[in-house]
C-alpha cells in the first residue's frame, strides 16, 4: 500500500534494475501507485499505454493517465492528442476520480 515504494518497483521492472526487465510487471506496480494518486506513477502509466509497453497501446488511456497527473501539477504530463481523444480521456478521468477520490475527500 506504499505508493512511492510501488512506483519505485515499477521503475525497477521498467529498467531491469536489480530485477528482470518486465514491462507488464512495471505496469502492475505503476497502476497500484497510480490508483493511490501518485502523479509520477500516473505519468509513467500514461507513457506505458502511449507506447504499448506492458499493455496494448491505447492513446486514450495514455492521455487519461497524463491528464490525472497534470491535474496534480505534473508539468511533464502533456501529450498531443486529437480533440476526440482528449474529450474521451477527460471523460474517463472524471469517471476515475469519482471512483478514486483524492485523499482527504
Amino acid at each position: 500500500g506504499n505508493a512511492p515504494a510501488q512506483f519505485n518497483l515499477g521503475n525497477m521492472y521498467a529498467r531491469g534494475d536489480g530485477v528482470p526487465e518486465d514491462d507488464a510487471e512495471a505496469v502492475r506496480w505503476y497502476r497500484l501507485a497510480a490508483e493511490q494518486g501518485n502523479a509520477s506513477a500516473q505519468l509513467n502509466l500514461g507513457f506505458m499505454y502511449g507506447n504499448g509497453e506492458g499493455v496494448p497501446e491505447d492513446l486514450v488511456y495514455a492521455y487519461m493517465w497524463y491528464n490525472l497527473a497534470a491535474a496534480q501539477g505534473n508539468e511533464t504530463a502533456r501529450d498531443n492528442m486529437t480533440r476526440e481523444q482528449i474529450a474521451e480521456a477527460q471523460r474517463l478521468s472524471r469517471e476515475w476520480i469519482e471512483i478514486h477520490p483524492p485523499a482527504g475527500n
